[in-house]
């Protein structure tokens, strides 16, 4: 029987898919022709709802222009004020994740992009390089800087198209020298490191005085993502703010009056019309991060506003910008969208359509017209921000998962970071074309984060927030919500938790009966009643290790979302064939399988899989008794190999089928594989 496999690989781009089947036509090992789908195309189904954006720029002297980047859905133009959106990099730029745009002012032609989104929540995709378009968006030429990892801002000197500066932050799982301020001089042809701290300390933002471009600032920033934790700071000897008169030739820190023990994320902006006038938007303990300011080009500093409001989870917004025609009107991107008109002292919260605020670039000319984005797309405003364009005509939204039913057409389901769940079908009403921001979809069970599952038959969607369970009727619309156990589900230590939920805590519905259903914390539930009572099918089937048991977010924020729960299940997979087996895999590395019907439980996780990593997906044979496979990945611990395992005697033996040599990349992580139910 001929076998089929299908992979998801972590860059899921049409660069990296012709990669693949580029390497795949060379390599001895495969087994693939390649012209077997080349007739398979992809559409959109919806729903065009936008997604998290954490790039954003205009056309100053085409004040209907911009451009902005989502977070897993590439760039995109518009030429309407963000009426209509066009994706410009697909299939050319080699990852979806954009961390910064930048449109050169002499030429508005020449368009610089940064990959590699530098808010680095667990789900953050990894930087690769830098892209420059010379035809205003049309087609793109990679110009290097691969190794850098997020890039957090990107600046073109306000005279001159080929001379531009890179904020990188680094790799967000390990430390190491492609980290600092790049420049190049030659349209990025060749790039300098101009300002490095050291192996551990990135720059997150830059920020160029227009009357004097050779004065720039940049933002350090210690930060690294882990499994179980964020570090976001390290000491303020390191960090802060750094500056140059000279280009970026020579640089020294300023920071006479910015925090002095710890400083976490630094944001930078220079006010235009006054560059004396400079912010900084600080992370630090206590009443000592928010919003300061210079008003001598740097010298001294003074903290202007401490609220609490503007400073909420650092990690992941904490950045400011200033109108280029006064000095004192700023804006902080943050849970909310802050506006003062009093150089920093007060605010007042803007209402775009969405709220986790990111980035925005503000017109020179005319500072009432500005692009904003956030976790649900961008928005473009004419008057200041009293109205703000649609965000539901962007299909950028990042989804967790996906999962279908057996009807015609048939519905997806999946989580929305962000917003909600979905459910979609895969054809369109009859009255709308394909492809139409009109296209029907209803929010299911479950919210944005955890898993989904739909039954066969399309009337039931089963749902997860954070260990609270939802049961969805599609025919009435009603949901109910159940609790295996009520917990607190925010701020608290997975050690001290009766159950740890991931924040994407599987669920699997048994094949044989949609009314039973297993949901996973660190033990294995079961209901046979739709949820409504729950009974522990497992024994605590994770490492545990007591490394992972702690509060998230050092040295200076805690940040427990949920995110960061570790030493907990995050695939789990009942038998087709075989009634009594069950299969999981946790976020800590173990897998685990019983053959008796929960009645024993067996450790089986192949011996070559390295310790840590999150077992991504399970999948059992629907061909084979006894036979499985596990796909694992380890971003976490800066191992980017794909881990694929099969078995064909219940765990027993394992063997590898990455191994750099039948057309799968040895350095993109592996997230899913399916085998063809039918061949």
């Amino acid at each position: 029987m001929r076998t089929i496999l299908l992979l998801t690989l972590t860059l899921l781009s049409m660069v990296a898919l012709e990669q693949a089947r580029d390497h795949a036509q060379t390599s001895s090992g495969s087994a693939v022709n390649p012209n077997t789908y080349q007739d398979l195309r992809w559409r959109s189904i919806g729903p065009h709802r936008g997604g998290r954006s954490t790039a954003a720029a205009g056309v100053r002297t085409q004040p209907n222009v911009f451009y902005m980047g989502a977070t897993g859905g590439g760039v995109w133009k518009t030429e309407n004020f963000g009426i209509t959106w066009t994706p410009v990099s697909d299939g050319q730029i080699a990852t979806g994740s954009i961390g910064a745009i930048d449109v050169a002012d002499s030429n508005p032609n020449v368009v610089y992009v940064g990959t590699g989104s530098e808010a680095i929540r667990s789900n953050v995709i990894l930087g690769r390089g830098v892209y420059r378009s010379a035809d205003a968006g049309r087609t793109w030429q990679f110009v290097g800087l691969r190794e850098v990892g997020q890039i957090g801002q990107l600046k073109v000197h306000p005279k001159n198209p080929d001379i531009a500066y890179v904020a990188a932050s680094g790799n967000p799982f390990g430390w190491g020298p492609d980290r600092g301020v790049y420049r190049t001089k030659d349209g990025g042809r060749t790039w300098q490191k101009v300002l490095f701290v050291n192996d551990q300390t990135g720059v997150v933002s830059v920020a160029i005085n227009w009357s004097n471009p050779n004065e720039i600032y940049a933002g350090a920033w210690r930060a690294q993502r882990k499994a179980w934790t964020i570090i976001s700071g390290g000491p303020a000897s390191e960090g802060g703010v750094y500056k140059t008169t000279d280009g970026g030739d020579h640089w020294s820190r300023v920071g006479n009056g910015l925090p002095d023990d710890l400083i976490g994320k630094v944001w930078v902006d220079v006010a235009q019309s006054n560059p004396k006038v400079v912010y900084a938007q600080v992370e630090a303990k206590g009443a000592k991060g928010g919003l300061y300011r210079s008003n001598d080009s740097g010298s001294t500093w003074t903290l202007v506003n401490s609220s609490q409001s503007l400073r909420a989870r650092p990690f992941y917004f904490n950045k400011v910008f200033v109108n280029p025609k006064d000095e004192n009107e700023v804006y902080v991107t943050e849970l909310g969208f802050h506006h003062s008109t009093d150089g920093g002292k007060t605010f007042t919260t803007l209402s775009p359509q969405h709220g986790d605020n990111h980035v925005m670039w503000i017109n020179p000319d005319n500072p009432k017209i500005f692009i904003e984005t956030n976790d649900g797309g961008a928005n473009i405003t004419e008057d200041g921000g009293r109205s703000f364009s649609s965000e539901m005509n962007q299909p950028t939204a990042e989804i967790y998962m996906v999962d279908a039913d057996e009807e015609f057409p048939y519905r997806l389901v999946g989580p929305q970071q962000d917003n909600s769940t979905y459910a979609v079908a895969s054809l369109p009403a009859f009255a709308w074309p394909m492809d139409s921001p009109t296209q029907t979809w209803f929010q299911a069970s479950g919210c944005e984060s955890g898993q989904i599952r739909i039954v066969p038959d399309g009337k039931i969607v089963y749902g997860d927030c954070k260990g609270e369970f939802g049961r969805y009727n599609v025919e009435t619309g009603q949901e109910q919500h159940y609790w295996i156990y009520p917990q607190q589900r925010y701020g608290k230590n997975p050690k001290d938790m009766k159950y740890r939920f991931v924040r994407q805590a599987p669920i699997e519905i048994d094949p044989r009966n949609p009314k039973i259903v297993y949901h996973g914390s660190q033990y294995v539930h079961k209901t046979t009643d739709g949820g409504i009572h729950w009974t522990r099918f497992s024994p605590d089937v994770t490492a545990n290790g007591p490394e992972g048991q702690v509060t998230s977010g050092e040295p200076i924020t805690r940040d427990m979302t949920g995110e960061e729960v570790y030493a907990a299940l995050y695939s789990m997979r009942a038998s087709r064939l075989e009634p009594a087996v069950f299969w999981t895999g946790s976020n800590d590395g173990p897998v685990w399988v019983t053959k008796d019907g929960g009645a024993h439980w067996k450790n089986v996780t192949p011996a070559g899989l390295p310790p840590g990593g999150r077992v991504h997906t399970i999948e059992d044979s629907p061909h084979r008794k006894g036979s499985a496979y596990v796909s694992a990945y380890r971003m976490y611990f800066n191992d980017f190999k794909p881990y694929l395992y099969m078995t064909n005697d219940y765990g027993e033996h394992w063997t590898l089928l990455t191994d750099g040599t039948n057309g799968i990349p040895a350095d993109q992580p592996m997230h899913v594989v399916r085998e063809d139910p039918e061949q």
